[in-house]
């Protein structure tokens, strides 16, 4: 698109001044800002932040949770032609020293007291961090650092300032152009230092466009914004498509309030990683175990309907007269009310992203009614690069290439994609940049998948995680672990897992136990426990997670191509898995690697047939201090299926 993003905020504010832009929830009330509201605090800010010395190419960083004056703090970056940097807000200090130094960072832009804190123990390390900018002044009353600022007081100057030079921040944004740098996002740092992945207002606001088109996003649409606006799958619904868009984004209280806030809310547009679906559907359950003995036959008998035929009803095809009267009766007495708990009863399209989603827990959406897709995209394709339409919803793939977009299987089976919506570069990385661009301007994936029939693309996992068996029964047969962990995942007791194989004559597993699901299960038996570790080492939450595991198997089985990928042996960890840890990534993805070299004890003992396992591991708390968890782990054998072969 030939525009940039505060162009847009000028036009929403001119041609609808009084319509909701956005609402945010404090103390229990939503608080709305219009159209004109926000170009007017954006051009304060960028007025202010410009007498402060932000210039044009410069960039600023901004860590909080939504809140529309950090969506004017980015805008007004954008306006002057600096570039706007998010970074998560529940990173540790520590996590934000290299984003700040590799961006040679000057100014910052936080939410609280919490980010304060964050960014002064590190301002040693970062000397030239010399401006930083408060949202909300509970704490920090008593501060007295040099360039600490309460956004408060960079407005009022920002505003007196653009009334004595009115025509400054027109004549600023006039100055940008499409192809200028609009954003950099740092990716999650799977393996080593986060790489800066930096954009255009093209490359974001074409794919944002494509993203609209593809499913009519109009004006009339809610979003809920709650994930973090570092991620870019959040940036592109929740600022991209906002701004293109105009429809209404609103920001929860807080993250306690995200459930009562969707509800309230009732969102049409609804984005979320796995995750998130995957911790709702464990509440459903939780819930439903605790209900009557009536209420529960009535819930399975009627997911006994939807299972057989909800998918084929959303994805608009027909089912016999007795089965649809059975469906009306299941959404009257059970998935209406189910969507209405979820807060799902308005959604017309959700959507779902940032890694595989297990293909029992899309089918369970799906069949009681919500629309759920899946998309695919990267931070270095902004988000949109496949669709899934109305109607082809598929468990399996991801959808067909949108609109500008191009897809090509390299000869080892990796994805290739032509947009314009990648990256320009990487920041300060031009070898990694010429890594994964081409000369012809293919964009390198990483991902392992191919397109089938009907022009679906299909995922198997990474590249470089896609292996082979080696030795015993399955010798040669591909191990895809990402596809394992996500059928173990759809259980509501399993809340992580890492499926090890490659290169070894068989796969084995490492389980965490999903605490509040298997919390409520164990005090629904009288089993006592004294917290996680004593929990997770109980034989009877073994016992449940055999269960699970052996039920994947049984699934695999029926897949020929990933039939040598069942899991012989599993243990169940002592801790659960933490970013803060370096065990996951800001984003939830699993440190496969790193976590197969720090519980490598366990792996051995795995592969060693060993029964158990001691282990004691550091932990880092959130205050900062460390301290070590200890445990005996258990080891067992989980029973395997012949593959079942298909029929003639």
């Amino acid at each position: 698109m030939q525009t940039t993003f505060p162009r847009l905020l000028m036009e929403r504010a001119a041609k609808h001044p009084g319509d909701t832009a956005m609402r945010e929830k404090e103390y229990g009330i939503w608080q709305v800002s219009t159209w004109r509201e926000m170009a007017d605090m954006a051009a304060a800010v960028a007025a202010g932040l410009h007498q402060a010395g932000l210039r044009r190419g410069e960039h600023m960083v901004i860590i909080g949770s939504n809140r529309p004056r950090l969506y004017a703090a980015m805008l007004a970056a954008q306006i002057l032609g600096a570039i706007p940097v998010p970074l998560y807000q529940d990173a540790a200090a520590a996590e934000c020293v290299f984003p700040i130094n590799n961006a040679d960072v000057r100014f910052a832009v936080v939410e609280d007291q919490e980010q304060v804190d964050k960014l002064l123990e590190v301002r040693e390390q970062c000397p030239q961090l010399a401006h930083i900018y408060y949202h909300d002044p509970r704490g920090l009353r008593n501060y007295d650092e040099d360039g600490l600022w309460s956004l408060d007081e960079l407005v009022a100057e920002g505003g007196v300032y653009v009334k004595q030079h009115p025509g400054f921040i027109e004549e600023q944004i006039e100055m940008a152009q499409p192809q200028d740098v609009a954003a950099m996002f740092f990716t999650s740092g799977t393996t080593g230092n986060p790489k800066g992945v930096v954009h255009t207002h093209l490359g974001l606001l074409d794919r944002a466009q494509a993203g609209a088109k593809f499913d009519r996003i109009t004006e009339r649409d809610e979003v809920l914004a709650y994930l973090p606006p570092a991620w870019i799958g959040q940036n592109i619904f929740s600022y991209a498509q906002w701004l293109l868009c105009g429809y209404a984004v609103n920001c929860p209280e807080s993250t306690a309030t995200v459930t009562i806030d969707l509800k309230e809310i009732g969102p049409t547009y609804y984005f979320a990683p796995p995750r998130v679906f995957e911790g709702l559907l464990t509440s459903v359950m939780i819930r439903m175990e605790d209900a009557g003995a009536l209420k529960r036959k009535l819930f399975h008998a009627c997911m006994g309907v939807a299972k057989r035929v909800g998918n084929a009803k959303a994805n608009g095809e027909s089912v016999g007269m007795l089965d649809a009267l059975k469906y009306w009766l299941g959404d009257l007495l059970v998935y209406g009310p189910l969507r209405n708990t979820l807060g799902f009863s308005n959604v017309r399209v959700a959507y779902t992203a940032g890694e595989a989603i297990g293909p029992d827990l899309f089918s369970f959406y799906r069949s009681i009614g919500i629309n759920l897709k899946q998309l695919y995209g990267s931070t270095e394709t902004a988000v949109f690069v496949c669709m899934q339409p109305d109607h082809e919803a598929k468990a399996d793939t991801v959808g067909v290439p949108i609109d500008g977009v191009e897809i090509k299987i390299d000869d080892n089976g990796e994805v290739l994609v032509r947009s314009a919506g990648l990256l320009k570069e990487y920041y300060k990385r031009p070898d990694a940049t010429a890594e994964v661009l081409t000369e012809d301007g293919w964009y390198r994936t990483s991902d392992a998948g191919f397109l089938d029939a009907g022009g679906h693309l299909k995922i198997i996992d990474r590249v470089k995680d896609v292996g082979r068996i080696k030795g015993g029964a399955n010798d040669g047969a591909m191990f895809a672990p990402k596809y394992v962990e996500n059928k173990l995942k759809f259980f509501s007791f399993v809340k992580e897992a890492v499926a090890i194989g490659d290169q070894r004559d068989r796969v084995c597993a490492m389980v965490n136990i999903d605490m509040e699901a298997v919390g409520n299960w164990a005090e629904r038996r009288n089993l006592p426990y004294a917290g996680y570790t004593d929990l997770a080492q109980k034989p009877e939450v073994y016992e449940l997670i055999q269960e699970c595991v052996e039920q994947v198997n049984a699934d695999l089985a029926a897949d020929a191509l990933l039939a040598g990928s069942q899991i012989t042996r599993f243990l169940v960890l002592h801790k659960e898995l933490d970013a803060d840890d370096g065990e996951l990534t800001r984003t939830n993805k699993v440190r496969r690697g790193f976590i197969a070299d720090k519980y490598g004890v366990l792996v051995d003992a795995l592969y060693g047939g060993l029964s158990e396992q001691f282990i004691e591991t550091q932990v880092k708390f959130e205050d900062g201090r460390t301290g070590s968890i200890s445990a005996t782990l258990k080891i067992r054998d989980a029973k395997t299926f012949a593959p079942v072969k298909a029929a003639a």
